[in-house]
Formats: structure tokens, sequence, C-alpha cells
């Protein structure tokens, strides 16, 4: 097991993620943001403009939407990703969505500037051996039971493909805990930054499933010299088509950028 491509390597020297005018594991802190579901042009649009306003270089928005339930919001599938191309080339952001599966593969390369592996997809291997042959960067959440051997052997079937393009993020874990929707694990992240040569990141929306918990835990992944987090952010978190309770405001936002 030593000898995995996904540990430190030898010399020391840290894998650098780079996408137009973003990079990872350089020491700087990323935050990614945008809304858990892409529901309209205009919503979109607002929240490009906030980012951009303050300063943000990567906008997030979910497409294609798996969801525990059949009867909730599913996303705009297609059409979110058209979207989310044109406003991420309109206002020059560097977009991140969730792919479903290896049937979307082909618009997701072509649109798409980080792919996001989703906690569901972790150990879809073969979606995980595809993502391995191309040249684009993935953002690949850990499992909600998976340890942190099984997070980084699913980065090195990646690595193992050829891209090393890689950006790990802890999204929380499914433990007995019921007041957060699940237990972030900084122990994890700061464990995968020592073992790996990758850029870490996490995910405070879905690792804790509180919108009052966000932003505090995204100051406290800078103060660990973490690489970034990705958030949920809606102009009304109430009236979001979907996990309103774990996103941040415009304001609650402009507030954590200020603090950053």
């Amino acid at each position: 097991m030593k000898d995995l491509k996904v540990y430190k390597k030898h010399d020391g020297q840290k894998t650098i993620v780079k996408v137009k005018n973003v990079t990872f594991n350089d020491g700087s802190f990323n935050l990614i943001a945008g809304p858990c579901s892409i529901e309209d042009r205009k919503s979109l649009e607002k929240t490009a403009q906030l980012i951009v306003k303050n300063g943000g270089k990567l906008l997030r928005g979910g497409t294609f939407k798996l969801r525990t339930s059949p009867y909730n919001f599913q996303g705009l599938g297609k059409e979110g990703v058209e979207l989310l191309y044109e406003i991420g080339k309109k206002y020059n952001l560097v977009t991140v969505s969730e792919i479903p599966s290896i049937c979307e593969l082909e618009l997701f390369i072509e649109k798409i500037d980080i792919i996001q592996v989703g906690a569901r997809n972790m150990d879809n291997y073969p979606m995980l051996k595809e993502l391995g042959k191309i040249k684009k960067p993935i953002l690949l959440k850990r499992g909600p039971s998976a340890t942190i051997e099984e997070w980084l052997l699913a980065a090195e079937y990646i690595l193992n493909g050829g891209n090393d393009q890689i950006i790990l993020c802890e999204r929380g874990s499914t433990t007995f805990e019921t007041y957060t929707r699940n237990t972030l694990d900084l122990s994890a992240a700061l464990a995968a930054k020592k073992l790996s040569h990758l850029p870490v990141i996490i995910d405070p929306s879905h690792g804790t499933g509180r919108a009052d918990m966000v932003s505090d835990f995204t100051k406290v992944a800078k103060f660990l010299s973490l690489d970034g987090a990705i958030i949920e952010i809606h102009e009304n978190p109430d009236v979001a088509l979907s996990d309103g309770f774990q996103t941040i405001d415009f304001k609650e936002y402009e507030e954590l950028v200020k603090s950053l």
C-alpha cells in the first residue's frame, strides 16, 4: 500500500491543480459557492454577480440532483449544465457540478470546468476509471461511510488512469448524531492532507446540514491550512428547491468573504 500514487511523494512536492485563473494546493484558500440546485437563469446570474462582486472565482451548481426521495426536485439536468456553462463563461467563473453517471461524461467534459464526484459515487469504480483518462480536474467527495483509506483508494483509481488533477473533499460521515445532518470529520481532512500530495477541501454545508455552522467551519478550514471549502448559497434559502436548511444567504456569504 505504501507504493500507491496517492500517497505523499518522496520529494515532498504537492500536486498543483490549476484550472483557468484558479489554483489549488499553492497555499491559497479557494471558496467554491453557489446553489445546491440550479433553479433558473435569473437566480443563477444573481449568484454569479454576487461572487464576482466579492472577488470570487468559482461557481458551483447542482444540475443532475441525486436525491434520496424520487419526489424531491431532481435538478434541471442538461438545461442546468447549459445554464452553468453560459453564466460561468459570461462572468469568467470556474464552474463546478456533480456528474451523476458515465452517461453524462462527454457533456461534462465539454461544459463543466471541475467535475464533482459526489459521495454516492465515490466507489463507482467504472466511473473513476473513465475520469482517470481525461485531463480535467475532479473534485472527489468522501463517501458518508468511507474510511480515509477507502477515500484515498478512490482517488488512486483516477490517478492510475493518468489524471492527477484531483481535489479531495471531506463532506461528513454518517454517525449516530441527529443534531447535525452528518459529522464533519476535520481529522480526516487533515489526515488526507498529510498522507497525500493532493489538495483537500471541506463541504460544511453537507458536513453539518446546518446553515448556522457553515461560516464557522469554513473559517476553521482556512485556519487549518486546508485548500478551500465548497458551500451552498441562495438569495432566499427558505424558498430554495433543495437543502435550504444548510444554505447561507447572500448577506452571510458577503460577511464570510470579508472575514476570510
